[in-house]
């Protein structure tokens, strides 16, 4: 496996890694309904293209296939972390969430938070995340329920 930068024109790739992560496995922690909002079938490609751009995450790659992407902001603020629900169980987020912690202390950031599904929580944890709070944000008029979790450096 190879961890890198995001290469431009990998914007449709990285939306099938999000999406299988929500439908193949989020879907056991959250009603059908919250997980059609949270991860639709289709999203405006040019809005998606310009998110993935701005937040240059790093990406996880097996056989020149990407399997997952995560990025830490210079706040210290993990936006997207998501493995493909293809690809479990197979050391991806693990090594994502090792390549986030280095990128954190070439920063100098002092802590790493980031707002976790319930899906991903126990995985945040044992990376040494604690939840600070409990929230209930709406999606498309939806309440997909998460936690905001903070792991001091």
């Amino acid at each position: 496996m190879q961890i890198r930068r995001f290469v431009p024109g990998e914007e449709a790739a990285l939306f099938q890694i999000y999406y299988s992560a929500i439908h193949l496995v989020a879907v056991h922690d959250y009603a059908q309904e919250q997980i059609d909002a949270w991860a639709p079938s289709t999203v405006d490609p040019e809005l998606w293209a310009s998110r993935i751009r701005g937040i240059n995450p790093f990406v996880a790659v097996i056989e020149a296939e990407p399997v997952g992407y995560a990025d830490v902001q210079a706040t210290g603020y993990i936006d997207h972390f998501f493995v493909s629900g293809r690809h479990p169980r197979r050391g991806i987020g693990g090594t994502l969430m090792k390549a986030l912690e280095s990128e954190a202390r070439r920063l100098h950031l002092k802590e790493l938070t980031s707002d976790v599904s319930r899906t991903a929580q126990p995985f945040f944890e044992h990376f040494g995340f604690a939840v600070v709070e409990r929230r209930a944000p709406v999606v498309r008029d939806i309440v997909v329920p998460n936690a905001f979790m903070r792991k001091v450096l």
